[in-house]
């Protein structure tokens, strides 16, 4: 894979003068990206797909080229090691104990939710999910001939310009007591909310949904991409203190997105319950995402170690500056466009309203007339919003930013 250096000297100013790792621009143009060659302009800055522009850890890379030399890429038996890894990260990094049994690996965390819907809700019953949120929640309900049951979450102004995002608890009682309502999914941390559910949040979550008995499932595919001061609460953890010790919920959980590996396709589901646990093994089987590559194991087991530990601290560093870059330059450029308190993920949230133009349309004007392409708030179900990767070499950053910028400033009409 190319690599080219384009970090200039104002870039290295933000930075205290010292180029960073992650400063260094790969080239993926070329390369079968989704995120960089879906445009067919080749002048297109991609800030959409939520993928990072950066290498992996080294030590992934060295596992995988490993793997590459064996030259045989038969079907994969996944072994003691992968769960010991898996198991061990959990525990050590967020004190969440899993059991190896409870777990159940496949393909991908979507894969995962949509077979998790197909086992347990019948087409036509419902299926709560809290707006805004990840568009994956609605085709998965959408394709299992389920119902989707909207919960808003509400907006927080807050002293500084920026806003945040809180549950409301009285309508998800509502929706949880539903007759028909029989699941939900919780985005933990949330997409594109930008929140790090409190464990008290969390807590009154599963209150609800154990005394309305809705069963939840937890995408926590952002667990390791917090922001300083903030902190990932596993739910699982907070599931087994409601329910007395004995956990109901599913977790899902991946690497890919700490880690940059999408493409290897691997992820895990966490299920306590033996007899849920079969359901949800068939339906994996049903949708045929039961088999896995052997990159995306060598990924995981790689990626979970102390070495890869101190790779994602400063990518967490990274990440954090990148945020502070982006809602400054928006202020000062775009003060009529408020971003979002951004507790994880590397998705800043970006109320666009004032503009008064459709963000489906800004986003296609932005991408083929100012060559930035951003996600338009109504994909994630709330209009008047756009969503930014800010999970890039700065450089490149900015000259999105500035693209961005410029071209709202010179007039949207």
């Amino acid at each position: 894979m190319e690599e080219r250096n384009c970090m200039n000297e104002d870039m290295k100013k933000v930075n205290g003068g010292v180029e960073s790792p992650f400063d260094r621009v790969v080239e993926r143009r070329g390369s079968g990206s989704y995120k960089w060659d879906s445009a067919s302009d080749p002048d297109v800055i991609p800030l959409w797909v939520a993928d990072m522009d950066f290498a992996t850890a080294p030590v992934v890379v060295e596992a995988l080229r490993r793997r590459v030399d064996h030259g045989v890429f038969g079907y994969t038996l996944v072994g003691d090691e992968y769960y010991d890894s898996l198991v061990c990260w959990f525990a050590s990094r967020h004190d969440y104990w899993i059991d190896r049994e409870m777990v159940i690996y496949t393909s991908g965390v979507v894969p995962a939710i949509s077979a998790i819907i197909k086992a347990l809700v019948q087409p036509g019953e419902g299926v709560i999910v809290q707006t805004p949120v990840y568009n994956c929640f609605f085709s998965s309900i959408r394709n299992n001939g389920c119902r989707q049951i909207d919960s808003p979450l509400r907006r927080v102004d807050l002293p500084d310009g920026r806003f945040t995002y809180e549950m409301d608890f009285d309508d998800l009682e509502r929706c949880a007591a539903q007759p028909d309502a029989k699941l939900m999914l919780l985005c933990n941390p949330h997409n594109p909310a930008g929140r790090a559910w409190r464990r008290d949040e969390l807590a009154r979550v599963a209150e609800i949904c154990r005394r309305n008995n809705v069963v939840v499932v937890s995408d926590e595919i952002h667990c390791e991409l917090t922001m300083p001061g903030f902190k990932y609460v596993p739910f699982g953890n907070v599931d087994r203190e409601v329910n007395g010790g004995t956990p109901r919920a599913i977790v899902c959980l991946s690497p890919s997105k700490a880690f940059n590996t999408a493409g290897l396709q691997i992820a895990n589901i966490v299920c306590p319950d033996a007899r849920v646990r079969r359901m949800v093994d068939r339906a994996i089987n049903i949708n045929e995402v039961c088999d896995v590559n052997p990159f995306g194991v060598e990924a995981l087991k790689a990626a979970y170690t102390i070495a890869g530990a101190r790779w994602l601290d400063d990518l967490l560093d990274y990440l954090a500056a990148n945020y502070e870059f982006t809602r400054s330059y928006l202020a000062a450029e775009l003060p009529s466009c408020p971003v979002s308190l951004l507790e994880a993920t590397y998705l800043p949230w970006v109320d666009v309203s004032s503009l008064g133009i459709p963000t489906e349309q800004l986003e296609e004007r932005l991408r083929d007339e100012a060559k930035v392409w951003v996600n338009c708030g109504e994909m994630y179900g709330k209009g008047g919003f756009i969503r930014i990767n800010i999970a890039c070499p700065r450089s490149v950053l900015a000259e999105g930013l500035r693209r961005l910028c410029n071209w709202i400033k010179e007039g949207v009409s």
